[in-house]
């Protein structure tokens, strides 16, 4: 392969290592198969990535910034605030389980981070990024809509986030790669998007959401 600049090949080696783990798992991104699956040496890989810790920083770093990217891209529409909400609730939903490899990995990334100190500091700093993403939306969306949030946005952001985390989850353990949600799925967003707009506004919400 023709020489290419080091601030080129970094992104080649963690698209190739997101491609090869969200296909193969954590365990089977060793430098080596990381080298062969972009077809250049295994020293490029060591050269451009110090440790291994910089590397799975490098590929949670890409991850998060493909996730929000295509959150952020998602408009609202121009519906009532309740509405919007929903919306954004479902492309996020397409955007966590969309690619199953890539939300796969992130869980493995999790399990990860249960046992290994450098990995925990990387998840946190992930957690930590997605919920201020969360929080700032919610409230330029509420803003747009002349709304006095009821409760803090941060707060509604942890509660909608725990909810989501934990409804992802169990559609990954009960769906096959590619599968859409079960009626039961469904059910269960639309409840976390009534019970989310509720806390936003003040209000007990059942069901569909409501301006």
């Amino acid at each position: 392969m023709a020489h290419v600049p080091a601030s080129e090949r970094r992104p080649q080696l963690v698209q190739a290592a997101i491609d090869l783990m969200a296909r193969e798992g954590i365990a089977a991104g060793s430098t080596r198969a990381i080298a062969a699956e972009l077809g250049v040496a295994q020293a490029t890989v060591h050269y451009t990535f110090g440790t291994k810790k910089d590397l799975y920083r490098a590929v949670v770093e890409q991850l998060k910034s493909d996730f929000v990217g295509e959150v952020r891209a998602a408009s609202p529409g121009d519906g009532a605030f309740g509405e919007q909400v929903r919306t954004l609730v479902h492309a996020l939903w397409e955007a966590t389980t969309g690619e199953h490899g890539r939300c796969v990995l992130l869980s493995e990334f999790e399990a990860l981070a249960m046992r290994d100190p450098d990995m925990r500091e990387i998840m946190l700093g992930l957690q930590h990024d997605i919920e201020g993403t969360a929080t700032e939306m919610i409230g330029a969306l509420a803003a747009a809509h002349g709304l006095a949030l009821a409760v803090p946005a941060h707060r509604i952001a942890v509660h909608f986030l725990s909810g989501f985390d934990g409804l992802t989850a169990r559609h990954l353990a009960l769906r096959s790669p590619g599968d859409r949600p079960g009626p039961d799925t469904v059910e269960a967003l639309e409840l976390l998007v009534a019970t989310t707009v509720g806390l936003c506004l003040g209000t007990p919400a059942v069901g569909r959401p409501t301006p």
